[in-house]
């Protein structure tokens, strides 16, 4: 029996070897597959909702840190109209649903409206934010 026990332990070493490669090349097909469905993927409606997402965010930051002049403002206004004329392209399957073409335009009247005649204080810019964000969510609570 002694003779065949190093053989046991010499194949034990080979079916472990064996299994660790599997782990790997198994790891590595699956992040190549992974990546590959995630190409297939087009990142710009997701871009251009984190970075309106972002603009929002700083213009309720501005008004609690008490930055709410015009030129602390109207930056972020500038940005948020900008990237709202992208919203339609970025959602073609949603181009002819009324419902967002209304929430897209309703948007993009609130802050052509914000850019007429921008918040002169605080108190303006935080409603004003409140708006954004319910024009936002009035797409989101349909279309998400």
């Amino acid at each position: 029996m002694s003779s065949q026990e190093p053989r046991k332990t010499r194949y034990a070493g080979r079916y472990l070897f064996l299994f660790l490669l599997g782990l790997v090349i198994g790891a590595i097909c699956t992040v190549m597959a992974l990546r590959a469905l995630q190409a297939r993927t087009d990142p710009f409606p997701d871009a251009l909702m984190q970075v309106m997402a972002q603009q929002s965010r700083e213009l309720g930051r501005s008004a609690k840190a008490n930055r709410c002049t015009p030129s602390d403002t109207l930056p972020r206004l500038q940005s948020l109209r900008a990237l709202s004329n992208d919203i339609e392209p970025a959602f073609p399957g949603l181009r002819d649903d009324a419902r967002f073409d209304t929430a897209a335009s309703g948007l993009r009247a609130t802050l052509d409206g914000a850019l007429a005649a921008p918040p002169a204080d605080c108190t303006q810019l935080a409603t004003l934010a409140q708006q954004i964000g319910e024009d936002c969510k009035a797409c989101h609570r349909d279309f998400r």
